[in-house]
């Protein structure tokens, strides 16, 4: 379960774990929009996320803090990304010049990148007031009952996307996990 602000690297990183474990990745954000950038109800999205975290195995990827214990409760790990308030911006930046006017591989689809100032503000500027004291609330409710790795350097995630089994080897993991 990989969770952190906008702009941190969750989806990459979910890829490459995706790739290098095996495992299906499902990202957060197609679960938020239907085509068009029509956004569902939060009942249906959070049915959603629930329902997918059943799956026997995966790398989930995304914030909702509704859905963080459902997704707890079935992660052997919770990956905490965080880089900076401004560096997430930039590269928030960076990533819709990249997709600009289409969708990103792990957005919903006909949801075509663009500039959202709103989003920007709200989600990636003020990520520190409104979401990051729900995943400490998330890590304090957990901690001791899953393993937490917190990474907040590029070169970090970047190690942990290389060899994830060396990364896990280090890690101290609570007993049985599920």
């Amino acid at each position: 379960m990989i969770i952190g602000p906008s702009g941190s690297g969750k989806s990459t990183l979910a890829r490459a774990l995706g790739a290098k474990l095996g495992l299906p990745v499902i990202h957060m954000d197609p679960f938020y929009f239907k085509p068009g950038w029509d956004q569902r109800p939060r009942a249906e999205t959070d049915a959603m996320a629930v329902a997918a975290a059943q799956g026997e195995a995966w790398v989930f990827e995304g914030n909702n803090s509704s859905t963080f214990d459902a997704r707890a409760a079935r992660a052997d790990l919770i990956v905490v990304l965080y880089l900076g308030r401004w560096r997430c911006f930039w590269r928030v930046i960076r990533r819709t010049l990249r997709y600009y006017g289409r969708s990103r591989p792990d957005m919903a689809p006909d949801c075509p990148e663009h500039f959202d100032k709103a989003f920007l503000i709200d989600w990636v500027l003020n990520y520190d007031t409104h979401s990051l004291p729900k995943a400490e609330a998330l890590i304090v409710r957990w901690g001791g009952k899953r393993a937490i790795l917190r990474l907040s350097s590029a070169s970090e995630i970047n190690a942990f996307a290389a060899d994830p089994q060396k990364a896990f080897a280090k890690i101290d993991l609570p007993a049985a996990p599920r």
